[in-house]
């Protein structure tokens, strides 16, 4: 049963079956929040729910409620779904092992989990209070009312439904799944007045019915910035990749009017890896998405203006001015640019597999999807650390998983401690020189044609699932007769311009360019896009701090 004080104090309720980790957890939670917040603690979650009932009665009120995932007869998971008919505004977090970190990410579809944390979370300075103290302002800042949800009505096999989907989870907007051929979706396509021809259709929270809606106007629709509060800036940001975020979090630390505009959603494809193991900081790993998440709370509270589905199609100069023109036709200028616009993994070009793309063929590590491939054979093509990471991931709940690589190994190309965790997984395996030379199925990906390289031999295989992670196309098209470029599209900076010791072509300034500066004074090149950088999250991280380092050089010389 439940403890509790008799202060009539909001309440913060933990449930844990295990005594010493509820005790733990409700010590360290009066040490930070005892003078404040009621601390009340359960030991199942049962019991619980009594409590909350009580609570109710009695008219006060719950913030946050902490439950630990793994507890006998209603695990944390079922508990927080039937708390939320209890107090719908109260911030829920999951308590969890490494092993349910999957069930975790579930979760945030089935409940509207606001955060998960792995135990032990020892420091809680560093691990447990500053995402309580986030949920707590949030809660305060919400009136406590209920979090409102968008429900996503879609088919398995929809192209644009996964894609909305992933969209969706990527910028942290929650939502709920309807299958089209479901009786509660069916219910809500009639509402709208659809008939389920066209989708995915998008309920907000305030009704509004979306369909077939396009990346800017769904931001718009459910909360996303994507107008500019001003005109003028000090520093642009293209691109929400770590780089991205990195130079919005120092730029607006550091004073400077800072914008960061992203043409889907933050993270960049670091956002999409299931676990990054090989950041400083993190020995247990950290997935893409928390990492991201953080970081954009970072840069938002700092004072950073981040700016979601837009599209920029032209960099101008102007005088002193970067002007920034995005693809409707509008602009936005500031004294600097930094170009932290990422890659995109380059496109197959086999037979079937355009028709198939988001139907069972993903190019990238589409989370949303995972959960669907439990128990299946899924095939992963790209042999770096991407897709080393993906098959990690997939091979938890997968009957199976097989790595596609041109190449004759790992290890030329993957971290070694990927190439370790692969080597010792029962259920991976690496097939090497091997390409996939067709797609096959009617609405959906059903079978794979793959080709040896040596030898040319071709075996057509059973597939419902393939993630592709091959090369990196930079996307810096738009940048052409502006930014000097490589063959490759790559934008070289600095030292890299000028081999011979002379200044690129064109460049008027008395100076060299600066370490991370391009061709045009005043726009900085960072992370992935840059030539011959290093491809990681750490020195991508690290050429955003810098770069703004260097656009303070630059705007104090002007």
């Amino acid at each position: 049963m439940a403890q509790a004080a008799s202060a009539a104090r909001t309440v913060i309720l933990t449930v844990d079956d295990d005594p010493g980790v509820s005790r733990a957890v409700a010590r360290d939670l009066r040490r930070r929040y005892g003078e404040s917040y009621r601390i009340v603690r359960a030991e199942s979650g049962d019991a619980a729910l009594e409590a909350l009932r009580e609570l109710k009665l009695r008219g006060e009120l719950v913030a946050v409620i902490v439950a630990d995932y793994r507890m006998p007869q209603m695990n944390g998971i079922e508990f927080l779904e039937q708390a939320l008919d209890v107090y719908p505004g109260a911030r829920r977090v999951l308590l969890t092992a490494y092993a349910d970190t999957n069930a975790a990410i579930d979760a945030i579809n089935v409940i509207d989990l606001d955060h998960y944390l792995l135990k032990p979370w020892d420091p809680p300075e560093e691990k447990l209070y500053p995402v309580l103290d986030d949920l707590l302002e949030a809660w305060r800042a919400s009136d406590h009312r209920s979090v409102a949800i968008t429900k996503v009505v879609g088919h398995r096999w929809s192209a644009r439904s996964s894609d909305v989907r992933e969209f969706l989870a990527r910028n942290q907007v929650p939502y709920r799944w309807y299958s089209s051929d479901e009786p509660e979706g069916r219910r809500l396509l009639t509402a709208a007045g659809q008939d389920g021809r066209r989708l995915p259709l998008v309920v907000t929270p305030d009704g509004t019915a979306l369909v077939e809606p396009d990346d800017p106007e769904l931001a718009a629709q459910v909360g996303l910035a994507t107008t500019p509060a001003a005109e003028f800036y000090d520093l642009v940001v293209i691109g929400g990749g770590p780089a991205g975020l990195g130079a919005a979090v120092y730029g607006a630390s550091e004073g400077l009017r800072t914008v960061l505009v992203e043409r889907s959603a933050t993270g960049g494809q670091a956002g999409q890896s299931s676990r990054i193991e090989n950041y400083l900081g993190f020995p247990d790993g950290v997935s893409g998405a928390q990492l991201t998440d953080r970081a954009r709370r970072q840069a938002t509270r700092f004072g950073a203006e981040i700016l979601t589905a837009r599209e920029v199609s032209a960099l101008e100069i102007n005088g002193a001015a970067r002007t920034v023109r995005f693809s409707d036709g509008s602009a936005i200028a500031a004294h600097s640019v930094i170009l932290a616009t990422g890659v995109s993994y380059r496109q197959l070009e086999s037979p079937g597999l355009a028709e198939l793309t988001g139907c069972g063929v993903y190019y990238g590590s589409a989370l949303t999807e995972a959960a669907a491939c439990s128990g299946q054979d899924v095939y992963i093509v790209g042999g770096a650390n991407s897709a080393g990471q993906a098959a990690m991931h997939l091979a938890r709940g997968a009957k199976s998983v097989t790595l596609l690589i041109r190449g004759e190994s790992l290890s030329s190309s993957m971290s070694h401690y990927l190439v370790q965790q692969i080597t010792e997984a029962p259920n991976i395996t690496v097939r090497t020189r091997t390409v996939v030379e067709a797609a096959h199925g009617a609405n959906h990906l059903e079978q794979l044609t793959l080709r040896d390289v040596t030898s040319g031999y071709t075996e057509l295989v059973d597939a419902q699932w393939m993630f592709v992670f091959i090369g990196a196309a930079p996307l810096t098209d738009w940048l052409e007769g502006t930014v000097l470029r490589d063959r490759r599209g790559f934008i070289p900076a600095g030292p890299d311009m000028t081999p011979d010791g002379q200044p690129p072509k064109g460049w008027e300034l008395d100076r060299p360019p600066y370490h991370l500066e391009t061709n045009v004074p005043g726009v900085f090149v960072a992370g992935d896009a840059r030539a011959e950088s290093a491809k990681r999250v750490a020195s991508a991280v690290g050429e955003g701090a810098m770069a703004v380092m260097l656009v303070h050089r630059y705007l104090e010389q002007s």
